[in-house]
């Protein structure tokens, strides 16, 4: 149960520099600017939940590597 517990904790603190959670979109730009301005429309991010998969991934993995070196 201790190494599943330091595998995970170590996968989490790998896992954490792929997961950006501080940056929003830019503030928009000041000034003269009417509606319709023709801006590029902003999506949303994939990099969150890509992160967050990767983490888990590497999480089950690790487990799984675990599992098999039992039996």
């Amino acid at each position: 149960m201790k190494k599943i517990r330091a595998i995970f904790t170590l996968a989490l603190f790998l896992a954490l520099p792929l997961i950006n959670l501080a940056d929003g979109p830019p503030p928009p730009p000041g000034g003269g600017g009417g509606p319709g301005g023709g801006g590029s429309p902003v999506g949303a991010p994939i990099d969150g939940g890509l992160g967050i998969l990767l983490a888990l991934g590497l999480a089950y993995g690790a487990l799984k590597i675990l599992q098999s070196k039992k039996k």
